[in-house]
Order: C-alpha cells, then sequence, then structure tokens
C-alpha cells in the first residue's frame, strides 16, 4: 500500500511504515503529513497488529519538514501545518501497539520530532540527530519541545534546540534518546527482531503497559498508581492472564490464541 510519500507492508501481523522521498531526504510537507494520518488511522482499525516500525528510505529517516514549503506559509498557514505534524505524531502515540522508529540516517527537527513520538528508537551508528530550527529562525512544531523534555530533561533539551547542535547517534543513547544503536546492515534485523519479541507476549498486557505509561507522563503519580491497580486488576479477567500464568507454570510457551 501507498499514500503521499509512504509506503506500508504488513507482513506477520507487524507493519512497517517508509518514509519514501528520498530525493529530498524524506523531508515532511503537508503532502506526506495527510498521507501519514491517512495510514495511522487505517493501522489503527487493525486489531490483529502487533507492532509498527517506522523507517525512512535512503540516507534519511526524515531530514525534517520542507522548508521550500515552509518559506512561503503566512503565521495561519504555519498554525495548521503545525498541528497536522501534531496529530499524526498523536496517532503514532495512541497506537494501542509500540511503535519503533529504525532510524537509518539523519533524524533532524520534524524527524527528530517523529521519533520521539515513537516508543523505542533504534538507530544506525550512522545516524545524526538534532533540533536545527532556531538556526532558521524558527522552533519545533510537531510536539518536540514538549516530548524531548520529558524524554532527556529540560538542560539537556534545551541546549539541543536553542544551539541547533546535531549530535551522534552514540551521544543520543548517552542522552537516553535511543534504546539500541546497531551497525547499518543490521537496522531492520534488529528492530523486527524487537518488534517480533513484544509481539510474542500478552497482546492486552503490552496495550496496558503504553496506556499506563503515556499516562505517566501527565497524571501525578497517586492517580497513576490507582489506575494502575485498576488495569492490573482487570488483566486478571481476561482469559490471556490465565493462558500466560498456566503456560509459565507448565513450562510452556503460551499459546495466545486461547
Amino acid at each position: 500500500m501507498e499514500y503521499a510519500g509512504l509506503k506500508l507492508n504488513i507482513e506477520n501481523n507487524i507493519a512497517l511504515l517508509t518514509l519514501s522521498r528520498p530525493q529530498s531526504l524524506n523531508a515532511l510537507n503537508s503532502e506526506v503529513l495527510g498521507g501519514l494520518n491517512e495510514a495511522l488511522k487505517q493501522l489503527s482499525h487493525d486489531k490483529d497488529l502487533r507492532g509498527l516500525i517506522i523507517t525512512g528510505e535512503g540516507k534519511a529517516f526524515v531530514a525534517g519538514a520542507d522548508v521550500k514549503e515552509l518559506a512561503a506559509m503566512s503565521p495561519s498557514q504555519a498554525f495548521t501545518f503545525s498541528r497536522k505534524g501534531q496529530q499524526a505524531f498523536k496517532r503514532i502515540e495512541q497506537l494501542d501497539i509500540p511503535v519503533v522508529a529504525a532510524i537509518n540516517g539523519f533524524a533532524l527537527g520534524g524527524g527528530c520530532e517523529l521519533a520521539l513520538a515513537c516508543d523505542i528508537r533504534i538507530a544506525s551508528s550512522t545516524a545524526k540527530f538534532g533540533m536545527p530550527e532556531t538556526a532558521l529562525g524558527l522552533m519545533p512544531g510537531f510536539g518536540g519541545t514538549q516530548r524531548l523534555c520529558r524524554l532527556i530533561g529540560y538542560s539537556n533539551a534545551i541546549f539541543l534546540m536553542s544551539t541547533a547542535e546535531t549530535i551522534t547517534a552514540e551521544e543520543a543513547l548517552r542522552l537516553g534518546l535511543l534504546q539500541i544503536i546497531t551497525e547499518p546492515h543490521q537496522l531492520m534485523e534488529t528492530a523486527m527482531d524487537v518488534a517480533q519479541k513484544i509481539a510474542s507476549k500478552g497482546k492486552y498486557a503490552v496495550k496496558a503497559v503504553k496506556e499506563l505509561a503515556l499516562k505517566s507522563t501527565t497524571s501525578n503519580f497517586a492517580d497513576g498508581c490507582e489506575l494502575e491497580s485498576e488495569v492490573f486488576a482487570g488483566l486478571f479477567g481476561h482469559p490471556e492472564s490465565s493462558e500466560g500464568m498456566q503456560a509459565f507454570l507448565e513450562k510452556r510457551k503460551p499459546n495466545w490464541k486461547k
């Protein structure tokens, strides 16, 4: 399946969404953001899906927003553009399944923001990261000011955004921006291994973990713990938990189809 600037493939209940504008380093424009929203809307209705991997075609993951389009925007058009990107990235967060970013190259500006919206980030050792918007007299507009601070802390985030500095995959790992670095030729295999490992676990349990983890960023600790107890208890009423615990006691792999 193809959308504007995107390719979508689904195999063995794992979806692979590829940004496919290699001639422009997969830069995000209004058309691509529209396609991304449509693809994610479709994926949200696929109840058999167990994981999503997002990557880029060519030497970039996403090198940022399309500056040619930005340069012609009025303030009202820029607001609409920002909200369209935020909507797409929010859809990533709201998927029931974990989303893995397989970062194959440049992840700058909007590309870095796209990676931040994913749950797990795996990068090639040659990948580069940065928020260069201030060098253009701009700032992140797709939720980056919020997600980056929550992920790596205020001081690290404000340093990257205000200096517009580009960092290596190793530095991104040190800051907590990444979970895994691989050799370039092993990137997609590693990302698929992680997605399949998640898919082998309890579907409803993984969904619950993602839901509660996301709520931790906006709720206070006490409210989060109360909700955790409610969702934890709710899993005990589902056949999946009975099968998982019985399989453990019987020293066998669980059959989640039960």
